[in-house]
């Protein structure tokens, strides 16, 4: 059996994939920060919530993220598949507007976290046997073209595309494959607001179209199924309607 690890785990993309996993037939350690949520989402695995555990966890606390991987360690003696989900979204104010607390809170979170997630699942996958493993970042399209008033999201999504490149290379000999799901307008509750409008380049509001959060997950399952002689660097999954290309 493949064991994975995904943060986030409590609810929207994190819990989808969490529990397709489970259903794959993954042992699938769920890591959030409410024991609660987590709780949640382990009993919609049902019949298959024997595959899976929950891990409170705060990711942008070091001590926190070692204590998840530790506990996967002892408990399954190895890891295939790190889902580097937990992330925050950003409050939509002008740029010189925000605190310097609301712009290190979301880099802590989103991409000091992730990196921390990845150091962990390195230490583990060099070492164990078979050697390897894969690890999959969650950016944001936000990193290419980016929302109105979006400043510190997208800084910590383009760095979470420096970190995808940068593991994936230094990952190649110890036979670890480090990609990125690049995701737009998934109906989760950070995504709400995209029924009711959303600022765009010109100034306006719209309502944007959004995607069912299983077809998030069922491609992250996709990518971790694949052998490890295999990467997929980058992909994109989003709401086909969405003003995305040509946006601006």
């Amino acid at each position: 059996m493949k064991i994975a690890i995904v943060t986030g785990a409590g609810s929207g993309i994190g819990r989808a994939t969490a529990l397709l996993l489970a259903r794959a037939g993954y042992a699938t350690i769920l890591a959030g920060r409410r024991q609660q949520t987590l709780d949640e989402s382990i009993q919609l695995a049902a019949p298959d919530f024997d595959n899976c555990m929950a891990v409170v966890t705060d990711v942008s606390d070091p001590a926190s993220v070692k204590n998840l991987f530790r506990v996967t360690r002892e408990k399954h003696g190895r890891l295939d598949l790190l889902f580097n989900n937990a992330g925050v979204g950003t409050p939509s104010q002008p740029l010189e507007e925000l605190s310097l607390d609301q712009w290190q809170n979301i880099i802590d979170i989103n991409l000091t976290g992730s990196f921390l997630c990845v150091q962990e699942a390195f230490r583990i996958m060099k070492h164990q046997d078979p050697m390897g493993g894969r690890i999959i970042n969650n950016g944001s399209i936000s990193a290419h073209i980016p929302r109105p008033h979006s400043a510190p999201y997208t800084v910590s999504k383009h760095g979470i595309t420096g970190l995808t490149k940068s593991a994936s290379l230094d990952g190649r000999k110890y036979n670890i494959c480090v990609g990125q799901i690049d995701i737009g307008n998934a109906a989760t509750p950070m995504a709400a607001k995209m029924k009711t409008g959303v600022p765009q380049a010109d100034g306006s509001l719209r309502i944007e179209p959004t995607m069912d959060v299983q077809c998030v997950a069922q491609a992250v399952v996709d990518m971790a199924g694949l052998p490890l002689d295999v990467n997929v660097p980058f992909i994109t999954v989003m709401a086909n309607q969405m003003p995305y290309m040509g946006r601006g």
